[in-house]
């Protein structure tokens, strides 16, 4: 299985403002779940934290999560399986410390699931 990591301008942004030592162990924490993911999936998923969306998605579940790489600061990424092509792709969206995760959170979260939000909120006024 092929792990593939993909960053966003965010988190490239994110990660530039963040000092030497907190990069490293944000490159760090990533690497160890990309090359444990093909033959520990499920150790991986259990050290990520499976974010809320927001409520008005109803019947969705996120595919957002946030990594834990130190006491203050978090990644926020999705994970996508795809078995046809035998790969999994980290997409890596924002690094921030942990004050501003839920804000940051769901400045990703409403960037990613705006159709879903329009869509839900229009069937909703025709209803």
């Amino acid at each position: 299985m092929d792990v593939l990591i993909e960053s966003t301008r965010s988190f490239e942004k994110d990660l530039g403002s963040l000092s030497e030592d907190e990069k490293a162990a944000a490159v760090q924490k990533i690497n160890d779940c990309a090359s444990l993911f093909p033959t520990q999936k499920a150790d991986v998923y259990r050290k990520l934290r499976r974010l809320p969306l927001p409520s008005d998605i109803n019947g969705y579940e996120s595919s957002l999560y946030t990594l834990r790489v130190s006491q203050k600061l978090r990644v926020i990424l999705t994970v996508d399986e795809d078995p046809i092509f035998g790969q999994v792709i980290f997409t890596l969206f924002r690094v921030v410390k942990h004050d501003n995760l839920d804000k940051a959170y769901k400045g990703v979260a409403e960037s990613l699931y705006q159709g879903l939000l329009h869509h839900n909120r229009e069937t909703a006024r025709f209803s």
